[in-house]
């Protein structure tokens, strides 16, 4: 029997005018996470699509449990024990969890019928095995995220699984879930099963990953047991340079307050809330996880009220509380969740950056096509979104683009305020460089930046001046010289360090 559960050797694939895998080799052990990490377009989906049967390699040799196979559509991968859990779940709503786990295969009488006590008997069983405490007859639309994500680990369990590949699974769970989810992957290691994991959250990867292996541009890099990694390292086998070249921060001229905040409060949520953002400035916004730092954007932005303090922009005070009278005066929102709240996923690249000047550019009611199209284009150049099209759908861009696309709209409304919360969340390294050189970029051209970010490394390497904050209370304010994870750290768990 081969030392390993699964090995891909050499494996190739070319599509038109790309090769998006050149030689790969990739192992897994029994009872063993593996991660796959690298830049959108790396390899990576291509390379599970391959094992799971979507995709059918132009050479290489796939070997399982030291049997050479070929899977040739997803149910010979399924028949072999490969199975995938992707951030989109297969779930069918109107089913209950039990059905869903049994979904094609439920069990029957002789006369042809579902034999629901057994199928509910069984799914209790396969759910026992993995710890979790399921409804079994609530139907899966009633059922959260992460229990629908167990359900579809279930049903892979059900089905002998020997591979479960998980794609970005934790992408739409909350930390708890995230927890619970970590949990379940360890008993099924001690059962044997091999998890092929595939992130961008590297910290994530260094928590739960045996071994990582690096993609980029469709070769591999190298693979490292997770204890022998640093972080440094991987990001500079995806990049293909240093880490420090990921924060290329440009000091440009800070000139006069744009924005001020005066002794904001909002009951549960904010107190006594006061800073200045200045022109060219990148004034960065840390804080755990309840810390108010969306909420303030947010009330900031006139999307949420407040009950005391002022907004002042220019000198002038906001007097309407509302987002329309906010992007009039000169403000931008790039929220966390560009999908829901910065995008309108169904809509061109063009009409997305135009959105908030369709008044005027109609007449009557109706668009001027030519002055839209112009508009659009002008800042399409001007930061460098990577699309086919104008008239391309944002939901097919990559994250980076749709975070260029937000700011594209910002800009062309003239906005000199820019709040971004989490500007770089889901966005390969790559891109995130890409983003932070934007923004120094606009802060080159008097845009202020109030900048929100978990990511302790973002906040040190890219702003001038650095606000904690620590349920709803600004707790630290220190400038980019006085500045230390330690510093930071002591301030956002509720230490007053300097204000």
């Amino acid at each position: 029997m081969s030392d390993f559960l699964l090995s891909m050797r050499g494996i190739t694939k070319t599509f038109p005018g790309v090769r998006a895998l050149d030689n790969v080799d990739f192992e897994l052990s029994r009872g063993e996470v593996h991660a796959v990490v690298g830049e959108n377009g790396a390899g990576k989906s291509t390379l599970i699509k391959i094992l799971s049967g979507v995709y059918v390699q132009d050479s290489g040799e796939i070997i399982l449990d030291g049997q050479p196979i070929s899977p040739r559509h997803p149910s010979d991968a399924q028949a072999l024990g490969i199975s995938s859990v992707h951030q989109e779940l297969n779930i069918e709503p109107h089913l209950s969890a039990a059905e869903n786990i049994f979904l094609g295969r439920q069990p029957l009488n002789r006369f042809g019928l579902i034999e629901y006590g057994k199928m509910n008997h069984d799914a209790k069983a396969v759910l026992n095995r993995l710890g979790a405490d399921i409804p079994l007859r609530r139907i899966a639309a009633e059922l959260s995220v992460a229990q629908r994500q167990v359900v579809s680990i279930a049903r892979a369990v059900s089905m002998e699984a020997r591979i479960i590949i998980m794609d970005e699974p934790t992408a739409p769970l909350t930390e708890h879930e995230t927890k619970r989810l970590f949990d379940t992957m360890q008993r099924l290691k001690t059962v044997g099963i091999g998890i092929i994991y595939i992130s961008h959250r590297l910290e994530e990867v260094f928590e739960i990953a045996d071994r990582v292996t690096v993609l980029r541009d469709g070769r591999r890099i190298g693979t490292l047991p997770i204890k022998e990694a640093s972080m440094d390292q991987i990001i500079s086998m995806m990049i293909g340079r240093s880490v420090s070249e990921l924060f290329q921060k440009e000091f440009v001229p800070i000139s006069e307050t744009v924005l001020e905040v005066r002794n904001l409060y909002r009951q549960g949520f904010l107190e006594d809330i006061s800073f200045m953002l200045r022109r060219g400035e990148i004034l960065g916004l840390f804080g755990l996880a309840g810390a108010g730092r969306s909420e303030l954007a947010r009330i900031i932005f006139g999307a949420e009220p407040y009950d005391s303090g002022e907004v002042i922009i220019d000198g002038k005070p906001l007097a309407a509380k509302t987002p329309y009278h906010a992007i009039q005066r000169g403000l931008g929102l790039v929220p966390e969740d560009r999908w829901r709240e910065g995008l309108v996923t169904k809509f061109c690249v063009k009409r997305n950056i135009s959105l908030p000047q369709l008044p005027t550019l109609s007449s009557l009611g109706i668009i001027n096509p030519r002055a839209e199209t112009r508009l659009a284009q002008e800042y399409v150049e001007r930061l460098d979104v990577r699309t086919p099209s104008l008239e391309q759908q944002v939901m097919y861009l990559s994250g980076g683009n749709q975070q260029r696309v937000i700011l594209a709209k910002w800009l062309a409304m003239g906005s000199k305020v820019l709040i971004l919360d989490e500007p770089t969340h889901g966005i390969d390294v790559g891109a995130k460089a890409s983003i932070h050189a934007l923004m120094c970029d606009l802060a080159r051209q008097g845009v202020g930046i109030l900048m929100i970010s978990l990511e302790m490394p973002e906040i040190l390497g890219m702003s001038d001046r650095i606000l904690v904050m620590h349920r709803g209370r600004i707790t630290g304010e220190f400038t980019r010289e006085e500045a230390t994870e330690e510093k930071l750290m002591r301030a956002a768990t509720g230490e007053v360090v300097y204000v």
